[in-house]
């Protein structure tokens, strides 16, 4: 692709890097996004999702001081790499000419605040820029999607939301419960995003989205990030190809979300790929397949300018 013109608001090669930390961003093999690969598929923008394995439950945190710094010391210092920060940064990497690939950190579950709004504030001011509040499980501030009891937000987590309106960090709701998806939409101030869900309608998993959310986060002014999860595309066992990356696209289209769909990869989280989308490198393909179902503007939306219209409007 001789352009970079691609946005994915999700990926989780931070997740990788600070467990191991030899592994390099440039060309790793043990990476799905790296640096050639971005450049490779045109992505001018690429979000890095802070979350927290396993291995370091027990400092969550710290963990989340961890991400940031690797970002920071192994992504963001890099002369081909623009971190993106606010409306001034993007300014910056739409200018002609301007080859730097755009990083930009998120946090995927509350639960490395520790409930303390003072960690939240840190992490706002050393770059983070989007919050998911929940990953599968419950945390301090609400219930995710795998919690049997479905609740949703705590009296702590409303705090919280009402923060995040203060510092203008906008929500993501993806791995939320359903309850606590529809408190976020009836409290937020700023329209949320589902930075990476799919269409329940097509593929009934518990992560993806119904019609109703769906259309409430069109309502609010809010984005969808389809996902390269194949058990997010199709729900058959049968291998996901690009095809199925389509059917989403169209469902929230019919829906009224053609200025509101993008994509959020979902790399490094993932241990199966879609056909042909197993790493950036396959955003040429995706691209290819887009035009020939769609007009040349509705398509650069779906790569890029739904996402880019939503941040120009809510980084500070």
């Amino acid at each position: 692709m001789e352009t970079l013109n691609v946005w994915d608001l999700h990926c989780d090669a931070l997740s990788k890097i600070i467990l191991e930390p030899e592994i390099r961003f440039e060309d790793d093999p043990r990476l799905d996004v790296t640096a050639r690969r971005l450049k490779s598929g045109g992505v001018q923008l690429q979000a890095f999702a802070i979350f927290i394995p396993g291995a370091w439950k027990g400092r969550p945190f710290e963990a989340v001081l961890a991400s940031i710094d690797a970002f920071q010391q192994r992504i963001a210092s890099r002369p081909d790499v623009l971190p993106i920060r606010s409306r001034a940064d993007v300014d910056v990497l739409l200018r002609p000419g301007e080859q730097r690939i755009g990083a930009m950190l998120t946090l995927e579950g509350a639960d490395g605040l520790e409930g303390n709004l003072a960690y939240l504030r840190i992490a706002h001011a050393l770059g983070v820029r989007t919050l998911g509040l929940t990953w599968n499980n419950a945390n301090w501030a609400a219930d995710g999607i795998r919690e049997p009891r479905g609740g949703g937000l705590t009296s702590a987590g409303r705090r919280l939301v009402a923060e995040c309106d203060r510092l203008g960090m906008p929500l993501d709701v993806s791995h939320l419960s359903v309850k606590g998806f529809w408190e976020v939409l009836d409290t937020a101030r700023r329209p949320p995003i589902a930075s990476h869900s799919n269409a329940k309608a097509l593929c009934d998993h518990p992560r993806n989205l119904s019609n109703d959310q769906i259309r409430a986060l069109i309502a609010a002014g809010g984005r969808i990030g389809i996902t390269f999860v194949p058990y997010f595309l199709r729900s058959d066992g049968k291998r996901a190809s690009i095809d199925d990356v389509l059917r989403h696209v169209e469902h929230i289209c019919s829906l009224g979300g053609a200025n509101h769909v993008g994509f959020g990869s979902d790399f490094d989280g993932i241990e199966e790929w879609v056909e042909g989308l197993e790493h950036p490198g396959g955003y040429p393909a995706l691209a290819e397949a887009l035009a020939k179902r769609y007009s040349a503007e509705q398509t650069e939306g779906f790569l890029r300018k739904n996402w880019l219209s939503y941040y120009q409007a809510h980084l500070p």
